[in-house]
């Protein structure tokens, strides 16, 4: 049998009310019209839905089925008319996201879900960029927002606030060659076999900058293009490898020592474009996301007011002058 969308609502309706009455007025339909609905519904299905009392009415165990029915179809229903109606929209212009690989990994992650899943109307282009790239394509006004690293962003004029730790330390596998100790220099782990993220990956850029010319000879039994598998393949004792503590998971076996060097203690900033792509509100609601994955980082730190730590473009600009990132 073949139901009518609009005769389904009004059964659910007369079942929420308890009333033909009541339900009619719902649909706005008059008494008889609702009635000879329902009483045709009764007849296609072929046995009655509802008890008439002087009270008003209640389903039947038929009756109830139906009604149970009835919402699924109708929920469906609603789902498949949003679905199609999508493509009848004119497409916003994506938020354009940038970040480093260190930010990629969980962070940014993270925020895209619970954004996504939030904001299905809003589409976000993610790159990832290392700090320098991010900054001048924020500064040109190509992309919305980006995950920077705070000593190669400083002084860049584009407004800024602090999203998290992301210092560096080395770790191995539990009970080895870190066992016992709490810090170490890059040169001392560099004396024992590493594993390390391939030549082109932003961290590993970045380290070998910070190293400079005079950085020591070093063995990498491996390179892989995550840190997932990295921290994973320390963890397995095949080498020391150096990751940003954020990236280790609180669960799993691994000694971690502190990397003394002063360029392994950096932070991210969660930096804006100088011209949004998109309304202002998705990319201010997409910033949320991202402090709020930050802030879910195991052992994130607390990142300060937004008045005292928002760097605004005009540098004399006063702070309680700033509208709220």
């Amino acid at each position: 049998m073949r139901y009518d969308l609009d005769d389904l609502r009004l059964f659910l309706h007369i079942v929420t009310e308890g009333s033909i009455t009541a339900g009619a007025h719902r649909m706005h339909l008059s008494l008889p019209s609702a009635s000879a609905r329902v009483r045709s519904l009764e007849h296609h299905a072929g046995v009655a839905l509802l008890i008439r009392g002087r009270r008003g009415v209640r389903p039947t165990p038929a009756g109830t089925t139906l009604a149970r029915h009835a919402r699924d179809v109708l929920a469906q229903t609603a789902r498949l008319d949003s679905a199609v109606a999508s493509y009848t929209r004119s497409p916003g212009a994506p938020l354009i996201l940038l970040g480093g690989g260190s930010a990629m990994h969980r962070l940014v992650p993270r925020a895209l879900v619970s954004f996504l899943r939030a904001h299905p109307d809003t589409d976000v282009t993610v790159t990832e960029s290392r700090t320098p790239r991010t900054v001048r394509m924020l500064a040109d006004g190509e992309a919305d927002l980006g995950v920077v690293l705070d000593d190669e962003a400083r002084d860049c004029g584009l407004r800024m606030e602090p999203l998290g730790d992301d210092s560096l330390v080395v770790i191995g596998q539990a009970g080895g060659i870190l066992a016992g100790r709490t810090a170490l220099t890059y040169r001392e782990a560099a004396e024992h076999p590493l594993v390390g993220l391939d030549a082109d990956s932003s961290l590993r850029r970045w380290i070998e900058k910070h190293l400079g010319p005079h950085a020591p000879v070093v063995r990498h039994r491996t390179t892989v293009a995550n840190l997932s598998v990295l921290v994973a393949l320390a963890a397995a004792g095949v080498g020391l490898a150096v990751v940003p503590r954020r990236a280790i998971d609180p669960h799993q076996p691994v000694d971690v020592s502190e990397l003394q060097d002063p360029w392994a203690r950096r932070h991210h900033l969660l930096a804006w474009g100088v011209k949004a792509h998109a309304a202002p509100t998705a990319t201010e609601a997409l910033a949320e996301h991202l402090r709020l994955a930050a802030l879910s980082e195991p052992g994130s730190h607390a990142r300060g007011t937004a008045q005292t730590a928002v760097m605004m473009m005009d540098p004399g600009r006063r702070s309680e002058d700033s509208p709220r990132p």
